[in-house]
């Protein structure tokens, strides 16, 4: 697909009638590309009976939404929100498409590059434009983590992306900001029923770092008996526990407390990493943390360089000084 059009497209993914944040995310950083590229912020909604969500979208940075309103696109299924999506796409010829790299996003996106016949760069932790060519420069880790590989697609449009829920701050809501609705009737009677949805289950997953404000984590100078104390500290600040690949892989704590590259991005008020190297497959789930406290023995541990406070210490000591500081500050 050449490019036509400078305009800039985020997928709004949204369930329970409320835009998925990944999306908001995307949006304000469409924003800041469009500004680099003299292009257009625009969101494509598609489902049934979603149309109030256009006034989010458009509060969030959204120029345009087109609008794609269908009841065989109620519930997610590939094949449908897919074949909507190409023709869209395919019509209007977007400059960029961008998708969270939720569970939907991470189905949905690269289905749809391969109808269009483009490229697909999965789980972004960054996003720019090249100054000359003004190409989208897609950044992820690459080989294990060990290098941040920057990816370009020169030749095909849309160059599309899936990046990552907490990479990108949420722009600030502009009430009151409105926008221009375009309503597209797609025909998706082609498309085989093969699958249907019999019912939605909620996750059992009680852990959700991921909007957590405050995340105490730990990592393999913890020790197998270190998260008891994280966690009372996390539970006296109001936040959460996190915890590094090594200690996950040691059976310390569940998988659903992992950050980085193979677990969780994090974007809290707060981060305090205890006992954590700060290799850089961990630093790509919480390096966007508005502020980070490190505690490690290893005055050369990585972690120190994004740190915006240091102690070299060993963690076993420092935590319960904190948390006796902690509850003497509660109790007055």
């Amino acid at each position: 697909m050449k490019d036509k059009s400078k305009e800039i497209w985020v997928f709004a993914e949204h369930n329970g009638g409320k835009v998925h944040h990944a999306a908001f995310e995307l949006l304000g950083k469409a924003s800041e590309l469009a500004t680099a590229t003299g292009g257009q912020v625009c969101a494509v909604l598609l489902g049934c009976g979603i149309e109030g969500l256009a006034k989010d979208l458009f509060a969030r940075g959204a120029a345009k939404v087109y609008l794609v309103d269908d009841p065989q696109l109620a519930d997610y299924r590939t094949e449908q929100h897919a074949e909507a999506a190409r023709i869209l796409a395919e019509k209007y010829k977007p400059n960029i498409f961008l998708f969270g790299a939720t569970s939907t996003g991470r189905d949905l996106a690269p289905n749809l590059a391969a109808r269009l016949k483009t490229g697909l760069t999965a789980d972004c932790t960054g996003l720019d434009i090249e100054p000359h060519s003004h190409s989208l420069i897609q950044t992820r880790p690459a080989f294990g983590g060990n290098i941040m590989a920057k990816i370009l697609c020169s030749k095909r449009r849309p160059q599309m992306a899936t990046a990552r829920p907490k990479v990108f701050a949420e722009p600030k809501p502009q009430p009151g900001k409105t926008g221009r609705i375009i309503r597209e009737s797609v025909n998706l009677n082609v498309i085989s029923a093969a699958k249907q949805v019999l019912e939605f289950i909620a996750e059992t997953e009680t852990v959700n770092i991921a909007d957590a404000d405050i995340i105490v984590a730990g990592g393999r100078g913890i020790g197998p008996s270190g998260f008891k104390m994280l966690q009372e500290l996390a539970d006296l600040l109001g936040g959460a526990v996190g915890a590094s690949r090594a200690a996950v892989d040691a059976g310390w704590i569940s998988v659903h407390h992992q950050i980085g590259q193979t677990g969780r991005t994090v974007r809290p008020r707060l981060y305090i990493a205890c006992g954590i190297s700060g290799a850089i497959q961990h630093l790509a789930g919480m390096r966007t943390s508005e502020r980070v406290v490190a505690i490690n023995i290893d005055p050369e541990a990585p972690i120190f360089n994004i740190a915006n406070v240091g102690l070299i210490a060993d963690v076993r000591e420092v935590i319960p000084m904190i948390i006796k500081e902690v509850r003497r500050k509660v109790a007055k």
